[in-house]
C-alpha cells in the first residue's frame, strides 16, 4: 500500500536519516525510507573553522526497497510522493489540495480503485495515503493476542486516529509529512518513516475511511467501494496467504470473529455519508469516469498554478529591502564581473573568475551567521579572547544544477560541512516551477542553512527552495539565499514571501526580460560554466527557466 505522511508530535520512532528518501521517492510510491547516507558528499568536504568539533558521522543502511513508480501512463509517470503545491508572492499557497476518501470492506478494491482514479486524473503530482499505515503500536499484550489472530484489527480503536487526522490536515495544506511504515507479518511500526510531499489531489484509502468526523471534514469527495462479500473473503485469502504470511485456518478465525462484524458494525453503515457509491469496485469504469470528470472540474476552480506576472509587477518601484545585503562594488569584484558576463570570455576564463567571486561572497556571507564569545590559551600560555558558531553546525544546500557549482567555494571555506541538493524544474504545460529531486541531511533543522544558486532573476526556484525547506523545520531566520548575481525582481519576490531570509548577492540588476532573463545579465550561467546547451526542458537554476 502506498502511504504518505507525519505529524506535527514527534513519533517514537524517527527515520533513521530524515529527507535522503525523497530523492527515490519522488519516482516511486510505495517504498520505504530509502535512508541514503551522505558518505559519498562526505568524503570529499571539509571543515568549517567557526563551527565546533563534530564526531564522525555513521554510515546508514536501508531495510527497505527500491520499487518502480506507481504508474506510467502513454504520457507521462505518474508521481505518487507529491511536491509540495505552488506559492504565491505572499508565500501562501493558493488553493488546499483536493481531497479523494475511498472506504470499503476489507480486500474491496480501494487500493486498484485509486490506481484507476491516479491514472485516469493522469495529473502528475498524486499522494495516495493508506489508513492500515496508522495502526496503533501495540503493547506486549496485545502483540500476543495478533500473534493468535484475537485482536480486532478492524475495530476504531486498532487506528491511531489522532496522528492519522493530524498528518492528512497537514497534507492538505500542503506540508510535508512523515508516514508510519507497518509491519503487517510483525503487527508493529517499522522504524523507518516515509517523508513525502504535498500535491494537488491526495487520495486516502482506508476500511474506516468515514467513521471519524475530523476525517469527514478533511475529505472533499467521498467514495464508498461495494463488493460482494464472498468477493471480500476469497481476496482477503489470497492477500493474507501471499503477502503477509497467514494460515487460511487464522484468517478464517480472524474473519468471522472481527472482519465481518466490523464490517457490519461500523463500515457498511457510513454508507450514507457516501458522495458516490461504487460497485464492482476498479471494474466500474462508468462511476470511474464519473469521479475523474469531476476532481478535473475542482482543481481547475482551484487554479494550482503559478502566476509568474502576478509576480513580476508586484514589487516594481519599491526599496531593495533590508535582509538584502550586496558585498561591496570593489575594482577587483568590478573587475570579475566585467570578465563573466562579457560574452567574449572563453570557458576557462569564465570558471576562474566565478570561483574567485563565489568564494568572496561565502567569506562574505559567513559574517553574518551569529557568533559567541569564547576564549582559548595560545601556546605562549595567553588567552584570546575570540568569536565561534553560535548555532550546532552549517548546511550547504545547492538550487540544480548551476548552484552546485557554488559548493567548492563553500567547501573550501568550510571543513566537513554537509551538502544538500534540490532540482526544481519547469513544467512547459503549466508553466509551473515543480520539485523533482530532494536530497537533505539529517536533522537539517537545527542548522544555519545556505541556500546557493548562481543567479535569481524571477525569484521563482528560490522561493520553492526556501518553501521546502521550511517545510522541513528549517527556521526561517536561519536560511541564507546566496547568489552571484540577481535581479531586482527576484529579491523583492524573496523578501516579500519571506521576510526573515537574508539574501546576499555580489551584485543586484534592475530589469529582466521578457524570457525572464536578467538585464544586463550574465547569460545562462550552466551552460558557459558547464560548456553545454542546455535542454529544452531543462529549468536552468532561475534565470534560464523557460516560462
Amino acid at each position: 500500500m502506498a502511504t504518505t505522511s507525519s505529524s506535527d508530535s514527534k513519533p517514537e520512532e524517527q527515520p533513521t536519516d530524515e529527507g535522503m528518501e525523497a530523492d527515490r521517492s519522488m519516482s516511486r510510491s510505495d517504498s520505504g525510507s530509502g535512508d541514503d547516507s551522505l558518505d559519498s558528499l562526505s568524503s570529499r568536504v571539509h571543515r568549517c573553522p567557526l563551527t565546533p568539533s563534530l564526531s564522525p558521522r555513521k554510515r546508514t543502511t536501508s531495510q527497505s526497497k527500491t520499487e518502480p513508480p506507481l504508474l506510467r501512463t502513454n504520457k507521462r509517470t505518474i508521481y505518487t510522493a507529491g511536491r509540495p503545491p505552488w506559492y504565491n508572492v505572499t508565500g501562501t499557497t493558493f488553493k488546499e489540495a483536493f481531497v479523494i476518501g475511498l472506504c470499503g470492506g476489507s480486500a474491496s478494491g480501494k487500493t486498484t480503485v485509486a490506481n484507476k482514479i491516479i491514472e485516469a486524473l493522469d495529473v502528475p503530482w498524486v499522494v495516495l495515503l493508506s489508513m492500515d499505515s496508522f495502526y496503533k503500536v501495540l503493547n506486549k499484550e496485545e502483540q500476543e493476542l495478533a500473534a493468535k489472530n484475537e485482536y480486532n484489527f478492524d475495530h476504531p480503536d486498532a487506528f491511531d486516529f489522532e496522528l492519522l487526522v493530524t498528518v492528512l490536515r497537514k497534507l492538505k495544506k500542503g506540508k510535508s509529512i512523515k508516514v508510519p511504515v507497518y509491519d503487517f507479518t510483525s503487527h508493529c511500526r517499522r522504524k523507518e518513516w516515509k517523508t513525502v510531499y504535498g500535491a494537488n489531489v491526495v487520495i486516502f484509502e482506508g476500511i474506516l475511511a468515514f467513521a471519524n468526523k475530523e476525517l469527514l471534514k478533511l475529505l472533499d469527495m467521498k467514495v464508498f467501494v461495494d463488493t460482494d462479500s464472498d468477493i471480500r473473503l476469497i481476496r482477503r485469502l489470497k492477500r493474507d496467504i501471499s503477502q503477509r504470511g497467514r494460515d487460511i485456518s487464522g484468517i478464517i478465525k480472524q474473519y468471522n470473529k472481527f472482519v465481518k462484524p466490523a464490517f457490519e458494525q461500523y463500515i457498511e453503515p457510513t454508507v450514507q455519508v457516501a458522495d458516490i457509491v461504487v460497485p464492482r469496485g476498479g471494474e466500474n469504469f462508468v462511476a470511474l469516469d464519473l469521479i475523474v470528470q469531476h476532481v478535473h472540474s475542482q482543481l481547475e476552480k482551484r487554479k494550482l498554478r503559478w502566476d509568474i506576472s502576478a509576480l513580476a509587477s508586484a514589487h516594481q518601484g519599491q526599496p531593495l529591502p533590508k535582509t538584502l545585503s550586496v558585498m561591496e562594488s570593489t575594482p577587483q569584484v568590478r573587475g570579475m564581473h566585467t570578465i563573466i558576463r562579457n560574452k567574449e570570455t572563453n570557458r576557462d576564463e569564465f570558471i576562474f573568475y566565478s570561483k574567485r567571486l563565489m568564494r568572496l561572497l561565502i567569506e562574505h556571507a559567513l559574517s553574518f551567521l551569529p557568533l559567541k564569545p569564547v576564549s582559548v590559551e595560545t601556546p605562549q600560555g595567553g588567552i584570546y579572547d575570540g568569536k565561534r558558531l553560535s548555532g550546532k553546525r552549517i548546511t550547504g544546500v545547492s538550487i540544480l544544477r548551476a548552484g552546485e557549482t557554488m559548493e567548492q567555494a563553500l567547501m573550501a571555506v568550510c571543513k566537513d560541512i554537509r551538502l544538500g541538493k534540490i532540482l526544481i524544474q519547469t513544467n512547459h504545460d503549466t508553466g509551473e516551477p515543480e520539485l523533482h529531486y530532494l536530497r537533505l541531511p539529517k536533522d537539517i533543522s537545527e542548522d544555519y542553512v545556505i541556500l546557493m544558486d548562481s543567479t535569481v532573476s524571477t525569484g521563482a526556484a528560490a522561493l520553492m527552495a526556501v518553501r521546502v525547506l521550511l517545510d522541513h523545520d528549517v527556521a526561517e531566520d536561519k536560511i541564507f539565499l546566496l547568489s552571484l548575481l540577481m535581479a531586482e525582481m527576484g529579491v523583492h519576490s524573496v523578501a516579500y514571501a519571506f521576510p526573515k531570509v537574508r539574501i546576499i548577492t555580489t551584485a543586484v540588476d534592475k530589469e529582466v526580460n521578457d524570457q525572464f532573463h536578467i538585464i544586463p545579465g550574465i547569460g545562462n550561467f550552466g551552460d558557459r560554466y558547464f560548456g553545454t546547451d542546455a535542454p529544452s526542458d531543462w529549468c536552468e537554476s532561475d534565470e534560464g527557466m523557460d516560462f
